[in-house]
Formats: structure tokens, sequence, C-alpha cells
């Protein structure tokens, strides 16, 4: 075992806990999962429409980098919390050490409710863009929404099966989807600004407006431009990657936070010229307004058939890449979770294998991202409600989880003790910033996306209801319930499993 392995390892039983997962990750693998996660193939393929339906252009090319700007500084004060405690509890862990148990209890449900919502809406996203490859691809493929469930269901396997049988090559493929990431957006950008017959000018992509959701244009600056903004903020989320696979990470103490804003930062400017190049390309607005914003329709009506089954095939397969590692990122923290007690059958999904992987986390994990997303086969004609939805409760769960360690860092102010990645004198600042951007898209992003969604309205229907503050509402409620019933009496926060001393000169 090398030095640095000894210190991580020594790390660790100061926090708590014994080295039960394998230490076999290197920084850049750190860095890897979480760009993987937050993948630009992903997100700014399958939320494009959000950013184009409410806001249009401006949604995109403005939206995007001051939006980014703020999750960068989110990103800063959570480094400095896993360079602090790097455990792949992370950010509920966090919560119950700066805080109390019931921080930690609610921090952990809303972190684990994001992470499951992420990898749902990640593999319904690369199912959906694997069913028009395949319409493309294979003559008599329907692409009809029924196929496009079976495929999610398919891909879900996969992942579940990569992360139980695939522990010695799982942080390979990071690094490998890393690379695909890299090269597969800059091919995506040269083949929309080389092949195009003409583009859009530089006046449409960063002042044109539009306003298809429906709303009044009354709202287009405070309710509707607000609800563009959920196509970044939800591509670029899962960072805390960084932190769940700290302790299979070597030097995690640095390591997990340089990979954590690294992650942001270089995601965000990949995806802003990504999707400039985009809007460029998007000179069939008529056919675009038609597919509901969908980014599809860029591609088949910029580009040549070879090219736009080439740019679907990139993309499904970044998308892939990003579901794989949010099974990964969302078991360790149902592990670590259950490792203290947390969650009902505790028992069984902080098991760990020969291997080190917690097995029995990956297959809950799976499970329960199908069960979040069955509302998808009941999807109405337009704009895609459920998926919406789900990207909602990922937003809100993860960034809900992100304030609560953050507000008690900055209320603990001088008397916290960083790790060797600090923000110094900074924190104070950064830190207020950071919890007043979430609170106010944790308002937005559960109100309703179209007018047929506004309760008490003569056009309401339940179809169109953006299901985030039923499903993040419902859970929280049953966990609020369980904490003044029950958890209160016997949930302490994380649960030491070996004492430090005993671990340190043993």
């Amino acid at each position: 075992m090398s030095t640095e392995t000894d210190d991580d390892a020594r790390r660790l039983a100061e926090l708590g806990y014994k080295q039960e997962l394998k230490r076999t990750w290197s920084g850049f693998s750190n860095f890897a999962i979480s760009f993987s996660i937050i993948s630009i193939l992903a997100g700014c393929f399958t939320t494009f429409g959000q950013a184009w339906n409410n806001g249009g252009p401006v949604a995109v090319a403005w939206g995007w980098p001051l939006i980014s700007a703020f999750i960068l500084i989110i990103g800063f004060c959570m480094s400095e919390l896993v360079s602090a405690y790097p455990t792949a509890g992370g950010i509920y862990w966090w919560a119950a050490t700066l805080g109390r148990p019931v921080h930690g209890w609610f921090t952990g449900w809303l972190n684990l409710i994001g992470l499951i919502a992420v990898t749902a809406s990640v593999d319904y996203g690369a199912a959906t863009f694997l069913n028009l490859t395949l319409s493309a691809l294979v003559p008599g493929w329907a692409g009809t929404l029924g196929q496009a469930f079976v495929l999610f269901v398919i891909i879900l396997v996969l992942h579940a099966a990569i992360n139980v049988f695939g522990h010695r090559f799982i942080d390979v493929l990071q690094n490998v989807s890393v690379w695909w990431h890299v090269f597969g957006a800059a091919a995506v950008v040269l083949i929309l600004l080389l092949v195009p017959e003409r583009h859009q000018s530089f006046e449409f992509v960063f002042t044109e407006r539009f306003n298809n959701s429906g709303f009044g244009d009354g709202a287009y600056w405070f309710y509707v431009l607000p609800l563009g903004f959920l196509l970044t903020q939800y591509t670029i989320t899962g960072f805390d990657a960084c932190a769940h696979v700290s302790e299979e990470t070597r030097g995690a103490s640095t390591a997990a936070a340089r990979g954590l804003w690294q992650s942001i930062f270089y995601s965000a400017i990949g995806g802003w010229i990504l999707l400039l190049s985009f809007l460029f390309a998007a000179t069939d607005v008529a056919a675009i307004n038609d597919a509901y914003g969908f980014s599809g329709a860029i591609f088949q009506t910029a580009l040549t058939p070879f090219f736009y089954k080439a740019v679907i095939i990139i993309s499904t397969v970044g998308q892939f890449f990003c579901g794989m590692s949010c099974v990964t990122s969302a078991s360790r923290m149902a592990y670590a979770f259950s490792r203290d007690r947390a969650v009902p059958g505790w028992r069984l999904w902080s098991r760990v294998d020969r291997n080190g992987t917690p097995t029995m986390a990956v297959l809950a994990v799976c499970a329960a991202g199908l069960l979040l997303t069955l509302p998808a086969l009941y999807q109405r004609e337009g704009v895609p409600i459920a998926f919406y939805a789900v990207v909602s409760v990922a937003v809100i769960g993860l960034y809900l989880a992100f304030l609560i360690p953050i507000a008690l860092r900055l209320r603990m102010g001088a008397a916290f003790r960083p790790g060797p990645w600090t923000l110094g004198r900074l924190y104070k600042p950064l830190c207020w910033i950071a919890v007043l951007e979430i609170a106010v898209i944790s308002v937005y992003f559960v109100l309703p996306i179209v007018p047929a969604g506004v309760p008490f309205t003569d056009d309401f229907t339940w179809s169109a209801v953006n299901y985030a503050p039923i499903a993040v509402g419902g859970v929280l409620l049953l966990v609020a319930l369980w904490w003044w019933v029950s958890a209160r009496h016997w949930f302490t926060g994380p649960r030491r499993n070996v004492d430090s001393t005993v671990a340190v000169d043993g």
C-alpha cells in the first residue's frame, strides 16, 4: 500500500470509517465521473427544448454562462467541504457534522432523491436518443413511446450490470468517457459549423427571444425566461459525485476538491460552445418549433442524413456513459446513507461484495429510477412534461441538498476546520451567493411548465402537471413524519465503524 493510500485510510479512520471500498481511482478518474455525469452530450441535447421554448436563443446564449457562473460558485463552496471531509456520504455527512443529525437526515434524503432522478432522467434521455438512432438506421423501427421505455429499461439493466460486474474497469470507462465527451463534442461543433449550407446571424443567436411556453408575453422576463434556465441548471449537476467516490480516490482531500470545481468549469466552457453551434445551425425555426424545441430537429434540418446520424450516435454514446456514472454515484450515496442506518433495509443496501462493490445499492438505485419514470408512459402530445418533471426533481433534490451544508458552513464561520483546499476569507460572500441562487431556482422549478399544468384553470389536465413538487414534497413529508415519529430517537448522524486510534496505529 502506498504512503498516499495510507494517508487516505488514516484520514478516513479519523472521520470514523474503515476502508471497505477499493481505493483504486486516480484524481483524473475522480474528475472524470463528475465530468461524465454533467455530460454536455446529455443535458445540452435532451433539455435544449426547455430553453428554446422558454426564452429562445437568449436563454441559451446568455443564460448558459450566467447560470454556469453561479453553479461554479456553488462548486467552489462544495470543494472546500469535500477537502475537509472526503467520505462517500459526502453531502449529508457534511451537514450532520456541521450541524445536527436532523440536518444530515434531510440532506441525505434530498441528495438521494436527486441522484435517483438524475439517473432516471439521463437514462431516459439516452433511450430517447437511441430510439431516434434506431429509427434512422433500422428499417421498420417506429420509434414509439413504448419502444423508448423498453430501451430505457434495457439501459438501466446494462448500467446495473456494468456497476456490479465491472469493478476492475469501471474507472477506466470513466476516463474513456471524458475523452468521448471532449472529442465527441468537438466533432459535433465542427459538423454544425462546416456541413450546413447556411447559418443564423449573430443577431439571431444573441438577441432573438421566443415564448413558446403558452404563457403570456407579459410574463417573459420574470417567469418564462427563468424556466428556460433549467437547461443549464440541470446539465451542470451531479458534480457531487467527486465526493461520493472520494473513498475510492487516492489523495482524496485534494483530488476530489479539484475534480469537483474543474468538472463544472470545463463543462461550462464546452457546453456553451456546443450550444452556440446548435443556435447557429438552427435555420429552420418553424420545423424546430413544430418539434417543440427538440434539438434533433436542428440536426435533421441542417445536416445531410449521414452527418445527422453521426451527431445522434455521438450524443447517444455520451449519454450512455453519463448514465453509467450516475448509477455509480447514486449507489455510493445509497451505500453510505444506509451504512449510517438511515434507509429502510439498511443492512441490505450497505452490504459490500468481495470486490468492494455495493451491489444491492446499485440494484436499488436502478429500480427506484425506473419507478420514478413510469409517468413517461402516459406522455401527452407536445412538450415532454414527464421528462422535464424528472429533470426538475433532480435539480431541486440535489441543489437543496447542496444548500444545507453550505449554509451550515456559513454559520460555523471561523470555527470551521478546512482541509488542504480552502476558500480562505472568500467563503462568506461565495457561500451567500450559493445559498441565494439555490433558493431562487428551487422555487421556479416546482412551478407549472405549461398553462395546462396550472391547477384550477379551465385547461388544466393532470398529464401536463409538473409533478416535481409532488415527488419531492411527498417523499420529504414521509421522511419528516418518519423523523418525528421514530428517527429522531435513534438517528445520531454518521456512525463510526472504526476506532481512529486503532486504525492509525494498527
